[in-house]
């Protein structure tokens, strides 16, 4: 029988997920036209004196730049959201990242102000790292808290789900933009338009994001007086091997999403001759299915288990990585589509489950810095370098098949960090809380700071 108070709560869990996911889609939609117009426009707009090779791979690196900022994002918001609340870091992340994105779409370009055009480039996308390194944990932790007992994994993935969503609109803006004005304009000043509609979506997402409450797991740790001073400094002392499983956990999920969604679009253009609208329609119709796939995933995960089911997305990946490649190769759409489909139903199966399995390894007080910790370190490994390797790995061997062993490779490595992993890791509950400091005198842990 319903209990009374479950229906709201339900409702409220339901909005919170909804919230959760409306920013991260918003926070993702900034990332990834960076991600486009690097493999597009960037190498003509800022690196004009590199040759096409060295210009791609500048471009990719300005990319990669911002996964180098999510370490100090993590963190930083990581300590403040165990230590004032996970809402207010939520806030300070989109207003960070809509900022920089917004600022990207003003800058000018090599030919106007020289060397200050990529380095301010460089700057920006540095400050959006840091906005989207402390995002995820907090967006996730505001759905696992607020979810209704045994739909964890469901409500976690909506987080997740604004990856793919991110991806779609990121990409359906660039394809108005590529149709509507002429190859020329679009180079010079049609990619600004797609940073500044950033400036729209930021307040949206305020809108959204300032109604919503920390969850009462969270509002328990601060009546009881049980913040830490210092919980990146705990969370290293007290759960070394939940940060490495989950650090190496994270790896294979965005290695996947970035090569699909940014490496795809330069390698089918470059590499196979296609036309710039039908890779991107084809990621349209690839990013569709992932939506659909990842909440079938963290339906799956509270069904069968988030370890379970995220070894057979894992699995998938690495027996997936040559296949998919062999039929890309093709240049036929709908092979492509089939080779892409695949290997992001393998993430989604990852995905769906991944925000539940890992924010659940740590104790409440710990959570934001421990999730934080693990998923930009996961970022950084799978998903900030990989489209650069995929490009350096082509241009030296001439064959896609090394980069299908780079993928394979993360996926196993992934595979294998989860694989031996025991409930005492996954789920140690409070088995790694800090004491009670009324009775070990402990210093770490001080009365919760007063609210604004």
């Amino acid at each position: 029988m319903t209990t009374s108070g479950s229906a709201p709560r339900t409702r409220k869990a339901g909005t919170v997920a909804l919230a959760s996911y409306i920013g991260t889609t918003i926070e993702w939609y900034d990332f990834f036209i960076y991600g486009i117009a690097a493999t597009l426009v960037f190498r003509s707009q800022f690196f004009p004196t590199f040759s096409e090779l060295g210009g791609t791979l500048a471009a990719l690196g300005t990319f990669a730049v911002g996964f180098v900022a999510r370490p100090l994002g993590g963190v930083v918001m990581g300590h403040f959201g165990d230590r004032v609340g996970r809402k207010s870091m939520l806030v300070v992340s989109l207003m960070t990242m809509g900022i920089a994105t917004t600022a990207i779409g003003l800058i000018p370009n090599f030919e106007a102000i020289g060397i200050w055009a990529p380095i301010l480039l460089i700057v920006l996308r540095l400050v959006q790292g840091a906005g989207v390194g402390g995002e995820w944990a907090g967006a996730v932790l505001m759905a696992v808290e607020n979810a209704p007992p045994r739909r964890r994994s469901l409500y976690g993935c909506f987080p997740q789900l604004g990856l793919p969503s991110g991806i779609l609109l990121s990409q359906l803006i660039f394809l108005v933009l590529t149709a509507v004005l002429p190859a020329g304009a679009f180079v010079e000043w049609g990619w600004r338009i797609a940073f500044l509609i950033s400036a729209v979506l930021i307040v949206v997402g305020l809108v959204i994001r300032l109604q919503i409450e920390d969850s009462a797991e969270f509002e328990k740790i601060r009546e009881t007086g049980q913040v830490v001073k210092l919980p990146v400094v705990e969370v290293f002392r007290l759960s070394r091997i939940q940060l490495v499983v989950g650090s190496l956990a994270s790896i294979a999920a965005p290695a996947i999403g970035y090569l699909v969604s940014v490496y795809m679009v330069s390698y089918g253009t470059e590499q196979l001759g296609m036309a710039t609208s039908t890779m991107l329609w084809i990621i349209v119709a690839v990013s569709m299915l992932w939506i659909g796939m990842m909440l079938l995933a963290g339906t799956a995960g509270d069904r069968f288990g988030g370890k379970a089911t995220f070894l057979v997305g894992a699995g998938l990946a690495v027996v997936w990585a040559v296949p998919m490649f062999l039929l890309v190769d093709t240049g036929s759409v709908g092979w492509m589509f089939i080779g892409l489909a695949v290997i992001t139903a393998a993430n989604a199966v990852m995905a769906g489950p991944q925000p539940a399995l890992i924010t659940e390894m740590f104790p409440i007080r710990l959570r934001y810095s421990g999730a934080s910790v693990c998923y930009t370190a996961g970022s950084i490994l799978g998903g900030g370098i990989t489209p650069i390797l995929a490009t350096a790995l082509f241009a030296r061997f001439g064959s896609s098949l090394a980069v299908s062993a780079l993928l394979a490779a993360a996926a196993a490595i992934s595979l294998l960090a989860i694989l031996p992993a025991g409930d005492r890791i996954l789920r140690p509950g409070e088995t790694t809380a800090v004491p009670d400091p009324a009775r070990t005198g402990n210093s770490s842990i001080e009365p919760t700071p007063e609210r604004a």
